[in-house]
């Protein structure tokens, strides 16, 4: 007990000297919470005054309310002799249901608003057990002066995410909360087995879906005599036609398109062009059971194919290529030069529309999740539109605070000066008057343009825009000014972006020092979904340049939420007998034998477990 006491007395001088300082003492503070503590003091969350905002558009019929019930339940009948509290979330950090054992902590809690349709992302109130799960992808203890808030000081919070077993996407986070005085370690224990109780749920409930889908692909294909594919979750059929049609790669890029447009606002009608320059139309027909979408089924259809040998002298626009973009600035690279760069089709897309926009100097709105790097993409981009330009972003809590107009009058001396990019982040969290602000400061910018060169980007994160178009919610109204939209994918739809993202991210974390990623670590990387998005890239990278400052980052250098790869959900029991082997294979350097040696099993046990928790053996 006294530990633990002293444990969380040096944890509170940790967090005071970083409220001071903006350093983390990282042998005092869990590198999680220290992580943690880093994102929410740059979100300009308020130690002191920050508060959990409430929202009302919450799903309370879905697959994840309908799969938790019963085991929140019985958690709930196991834990009555404990006065704490269970909280059900959805993706982004919005509680849809609590259920406590004791009336006290109930009230405790109302006080703090830990309360159904109040959101608990960690932008918005700190380091708890809800966002920062969120945020890092994995189970966290959190307690007492871990938490970034003052008013969240008396609580301890176990929370953990809770995954789609097929598509590995977080739905969202189950949490236990309770007083301090009552945390218990087991508390851990209690919310990752509940948690993985729910996925099993959603995997039985998922293959509801599975016959959906394929009875859809079977009625498809019974009257369409071109390629059909059905798409959804772990699940990728297709008829002969398309396996004769189109190559294995190709294949790929064709479902990995299709699970794009499953999930992407409109009707899932597009054209693409593929590696191997075909052109192929794609029309979708999503199959939804219930509320939720199961899978799409696609017949694609080839629009041309590319020529052996082009006329001499002459280039030929393939038509699906972004138009390249006409800058009058000297030494701006051509955008075919930019784009070359960007490896994937939805990246590419992304980035030409950018392009364009800014080129044109049209105001540019840019969707896409929370941390999927919209911000870097656009400032990035209008450094090779407009090579002497300068980006300037203004976050949601600023302008907020401080309103538009004086920032700007602040800045005019140098915006007069250089050609600017002004990007006004999440637009969707911007108070009325702030809004209206921005709304002036875009209208005069139609009557008098004035510096060609100037460009605007407004962003949101993860929007319901049909939902929000519908009630008129106050910031589409600034939406009348946008002449381009743009949607970012999130990163598990740009896999062939990853190796560059993931050598960008590690510059720039490492700086200067000797750092690269080992073949191994790359590998764990790609398998990874990243719901996080880049933001979790970013974490990572920063856990496993702790552990390897300088040379190549291995495998186990990277967080334990990256590595798994077993074909079922495992028990609680079961992942850490995976840790174990995992961590006994990288001490013996791969070699099995010295491994079940040092683990005290036989071989032929050693080879049937790699085999059940899908563990591969690879060099680093």
């Amino acid at each position: 007990m006294h530990r633990i006491a002293e444990r969380r007395m040096k944890i509170a001088a940790a967090r005071a000297n970083f409220l001071r300082s903006g350093h983390a003492e990282s042998l005092a503070v869990p590198g999680p919470v220290a992580a943690s503590w880093q994102r929410s003091f740059t979100a300009g969350v308020n130690a002191e005054t920050s508060q959990a905002v409430f929202q009302s558009d919450l799903d309370l019929t879905g697959r994840l309310m309908r799969c938790s019930e019963p085991v929140i339940t019985r958690l709930s009948d196991d834990m009555a002799e404990m006065p704490l509290s269970i909280v059900l979330t959805d993706y982004k950090a919005r509680i849809l249901s609590r259920l406590e054992t004791d009336k006290t902590i109930g009230t405790l809690l109302d006080e703090v608003s830990l309360a159904p349709g109040y959101n608990y992302a960690e932008a918005s109130v700190g380091t708890n057990g809800i966002g920062t799960v969120l945020e890092s992808g994995q189970p966290l203890y959190i307690v007492g002066p871990e938490h970034f808030t003052e008013h969240l000081q008396p609580f301890a919070c176990a929370g953990s995410p809770i995954r789609d077993p097929l598509t590995g996407r977080v739905e969202g986070v189950l949490d236990i909360s309770c007083l301090s005085e009552h945390a218990s370690p087991l508390m851990q224990s209690l919310v990752r087995s509940a948690a993985h109780e729910i996925e099993r749920n959603l995997l039985v409930d998922r293959s509801q879906r599975q016959q959906a889908l394929f009875e859809a692909y079977v009625r498809v294909d019974a009257h369409t005599r071109g390629a059909v594919m059905a798409i959804g979750g772990t699940v990728v059929m297709g008829n002969a036609v398309a396996q004769s049609l189109f190559a294995p790669d190709e294949q790929w890029t064709i479902h990995q398109h299709a699970r794009y447009l499953m999930i992407s606002p409109g009707q899932p009608v597009d054209q693409i062009e593929l590696s191997s320059g075909k052109v192929v139309h794609m029309r979708g027909k999503r199959v939804v059971v219930g509320a939720d979408v199961a899978g799409i089924v696609v017949v694609v259809e080839i629009k041309s194919e590319p020529v052996p040998m082009r006329p001499a002298g002459r280039d030929l626009e393939r038509r699906d290529e972004p138009r390249r973009v006409a800058s009058t600035i000297a030494g701006t690279a051509p955008a075919g030069e930019i784009l070359s760069d960007v490896a994937s089709l939805l990246g590419k897309r992304a980035a030409g529309s950018v392009l364009e926009a800014l080129a044109a100097g049209e105001v540019l709105l840019v969707l896409g999740e929370a941390g999927g790097g919209k911000v870097s993409l656009v400032a990035e981009l209008y450094s090779h539109v407009i090579p002497t330009g300068r980006s300037v972003i203004y976050g949601t809590k600023e302008l907020n605070e401080h309103g538009l107009q004086r920032t700007l009058d602040d800045d005019r001396p140098q915006a007069e000066a250089q050609p600017t990019l002004y990007i006004f982040r999440n637009i969707d969290r911007l108070e009325a008057t702030a809004l209206a602000e921005l709304d002036a400061f875009l209208s005069a910018r139609e009557e008098n343009i004035g510096n060609r060169n100037d460009a605007v980007a407004l962003t949101v994160s993860q929007p319901d825009l049909h939902a929000d178009l519908a009630v008129s919610a106050p910031y589409t109204a600034v939406l009348q000014h946008c002449q381009t939209s743009v949607t970012v994918a999130p990163l598990r739809h740009r896999l062939d972006d990853l190796a560059d993202i993931v050598a960008k991210v590690l510059a720039r974390r490492a700086g200067l020092r000797p750092a690269t990623v080992s073949a191994g670590a790359m590998r764990v990387i790609s398998r990874y979904p990243w719901p996080g998005n880049i933001r979790q890239l970013e974490e990572a990278i920063d856990i496993a340049l702790l552990t390897r400052p300088v040379g190549a980052v291995q495998a186990e250098d990277l967080p334990a939420y990256c590595h798994g790869g077993a074909p079922r959900l495992l028990s609680a029991l079961e992942a850490g007998e995976r840790d174990l082997i995992v961590g006994a294979l990288h001490k013996s350097d791969g070699n099995r034998m010295r491994a079940a040696e040092s683990l005290g099993i036989a071989r032929s046990s050693l080879y049937r477990k790699l085999k059940t928790f899908g563990i591969t053996v690879t060099d680093s």
